[in-house]
């Protein structure tokens, strides 16, 4: 056969392209070979590429991740999720219980039963919060950088249909408060339509870096969003969290003094279709 199996997944809107590791080796995608791919004019597009192969154990998957720039990134939520479901999918582990080896640690994750689509990816406790000393503008009232995995800035905003998140989130991205290699920016704000919880969801955009743009969904992003509203009182957990491609990230912890523990994602993991990608030159 010419070419090699490609997967695109959709995690609520956050698109990536997967290869199985054990047909395609790890060392057969440089950066450019993986920026080919995931550009959205003359490749298959995508925020981000994976590469899932057999874990160190059994019943383990190795997830390696790439943005669509071709860096490589310790960790991504739905990124996760749709390895949990691509890798059920491909017959590397047991659909209902896996662990997820990642560069930011194990974690566990399984298909949600009944639900084709969905995917829960346990993260444990969430501990590292700090209160970077950035200038907000108007309309944004509070800041919390939170680490998921990867850092992220969350920034609590009175609408967040009105962030101009191109300018914005580049702007916070790479402000010096946050250290040399920056964070992702999540804004979020009341509103966006209601919830499986039953109240209002919060609704949540995102500048991702590595894409350097804005995605239509953040797991790692929804976690550490939702956990900062539930340390400063706005919500409580379990939050529904509405993302820019208007499905639901439910996140769901324990709020416990500084920290939130067992925090868990549940979310999208949708095989969009699977393709034989030619010689990209």
């Amino acid at each position: 056969m010419i070419g090699t199996i490609v997967y695109k997944m959709s995690g609520s809107g956050n698109d990536f392209v997967f290869v199985d590791g054990r047909a395609s080796q790890l060392s057969a995608w440089p950066p450019e070979r993986i920026r080919a791919v995931c550009d959205r004019h003359t490749g298959v597009g995508a925020d981000g590429f994976v590469v899932v192969e057999p874990g160190s154990v059994p019943d383990a998957v190795r997830f390696h991740f790439f943005n669509n720039d071709g860096g490589r990134a310790a960790m991504c939520g739905n990124g996760a999720l749709c390895a949990t479901r691509i890798a059920a999918h491909l017959e590397l582990v047991k659909p209902d219980g896996m662990v997820l080896e990642t560069d930011a640690g194990a974690y566990r994750s399984r298909c949600v039963e009944g639900d084709g689509e969905r995917a829960e990816l346990l993260l444990g406790d969430v501990t590292q919060f700090w209160s970077p000393q950035v200038r907000l503008q108007a309309g944004e009232r509070e800041a919390r950088l939170v680490h998921v995995g990867v850092p992220h800035l969350v920034v609590l905003v009175d609408q967040v249909a009105a962030v101009p998140i191109m300018e914005r989130g580049r702007a916070l991205r790479f402000d010096p408060a946050l250290g040399p290699p920056g964070a992702n920016v999540n804004f979020v704000s009341r509103g966006g339509g209601g919830g499986d919880t039953g109240g209002p969801a919060w609704a949540m955009r995102t500048y991702e870096r590595g894409v350097e743009g804005e995605t239509l969904a953040c797991g790692t992003g929804a976690v550490a969003a939702a956990s900062v509203l539930a340390l400063s009182g706005h919500a409580s957990l379990p939050l529904d969290v509405q993302t820019a491609s208007g499905r639901l990230l439910r996140v769901s912890g324990t709020p416990a003094g500084p920290e939130v523990r067992g925090a868990s994602l549940i979310g999208e993991g949708r095989l969009v279709f699977r393709a034989i990608l030619g010689d990209m030159g």
